[in-house]
């Protein structure tokens, strides 16, 4: 396990065991590192770091499934509240380099 950290928040890595699925690397926490306000001591829990088949790494969000008429579907549990997509890349960006972190001391 290895953590990477920001000013307010830090970035746990668990590095993927032989039993996960194939091309999952790793899960990652962000935890908060706040000394007060209402997510000190908090962690949220569900990314996933994901090798790409045509190269690269990829992020998966935390997300809760479900069905509608048989149909599979995710509700995404982070979201951005402007409604910008982009505005998800700086977390992205956050795991992925603590990842490659991790990589460099695993190495």
């Amino acid at each position: 396990m290895s953590k990477h950290s920001s000013a307010v928040v830090s970035v746990k890595i668990v590095p993927s065991t032989a039993s996960t699925p194939a091309g999952k690397l790793a899960d990652a926490e962000v935890v908060f590192e706040a000394d007060a306000g209402p997510f000190k001591g908090l962690k949220l829990v569900g990314f996933a770091v994901w090798e790409r088949r045509g190269g690269g790494r990829n992020v998966t969000f935390p997300a809760r499934v479900y069905s509608v008429n048989g149909e599979r579907r995710s509700f995404a549990l982070l979201r951005p509240s402007n409604g910008e997509a982009s505005t998800q890349e700086a977390i992205r960006d956050l795991i992925l380099d603590a990842y490659s972190a991790t990589e460099v001391v695993q190495a």
